[in-house]
């Protein structure tokens, strides 16, 4: 009987402990009377574009055009697509694609990034805006990159490589970079992924095609604007779309 008593007993202390460590399945992405279409599908109006190579040259091809109703980074010259507003407390999905091709006719992967909490621009090597980088770089798609702004995840030692004499942090020289929590997440190449990334308080969590990838706490920020990347590979938006999340 006692023994039957302690293994009722060891599993209800068990099971909690299971329970919590779920990950968290990816929300809901339907659109609500609160949802607002930060890309309209037909231009690029609430967007504006920092690229520092423009500075000296007017005439030079833009990094961020609109084309069948799909907004596309066109990878080069590297800079930002950055949002008039500034938001908090939000649900973000984004659907993109790598869709430059090869001279084979084979998709291009490569580089690319949504900047959430970006502030100053050009805060880093005078090219990327302070914020939370969540990585689309191909097979890291989830990975944070820290720029002049810092957040924490378990197993900081771990996920986030340090080198001899560096710290953790967000400027030149600091481990900048956190590494998700999967592999295989993303789609082949030239296929549609599903990027969410919910922002609230100090917190952002990262969901990639229904896949738990990370987890941030601690947040140096809790607001700012949010960016698109240019950096080197071309890549399609064909849904940019922000709900409000409760404060908490």
């Amino acid at each position: 009987m006692n023994i039957i008593k302690n293994t009722i007993l060891a599993c209800a202390f068990v099971l909690p402990v299971t329970v919590l460590a779920e990950s968290p399945k990816a929300p809901d992405t339907a659109a609500t009377d609160k949802t607002i279409k930060l890309f309209n599908g037909k231009d690029l109006k609430g967007w504006r574009p920092d690229v520092p190579a423009a500075d000296h040259n007017k005439d030079i091809k833009p990094s961020f055009i609109v084309r069948d109703g799909k907004l596309v980074s066109m990878g080069r010259p590297l800079g930002h697509l950055t949002t008039n507003q500034v938001y908090s407390d939000y649900r973000l999905v984004v659907e993109y694609r790598f869709s430059g091709k090869k001279e084979d006719g084979s998709i291009k992967t490569g580089n690319c990034g949504v900047l959430v909490h970006s502030s100053t621009p050009r805060a880093l090597y005078k090219m990327f805006p302070a914020s939370i980088e969540v990585q689309m770089m191909s097979g890291s798609a989830g990975d944070f990159w820290c720029i002049e702004q810092d957040i924490s995840v378990p197993d900081m030692e771990k996920r986030r490589p340090k080198g001899k004499n560096q710290k953790f942090g967000g400027s030149e020289g600091d481990a900048r970079n956190i590494k998700n929590l999967t592999d295989g997440s993303e789609k082949t190449p030239g296929e549609w992924n599903t990027m969410i990334i919910d922002c609230v308080g100090d917190e952002i969590k990262v969901w990639v095609n229904g896949d738990f990838v990370n987890h941030g706490t601690g947040c140096t920020v809790s607001k700012g604007q949010i960016a698109l990347q240019a950096e080197g590979t071309e890549v399609e938006f064909r849904k940019v779309e922000l709900t409000p999340l409760p404060a908490k």
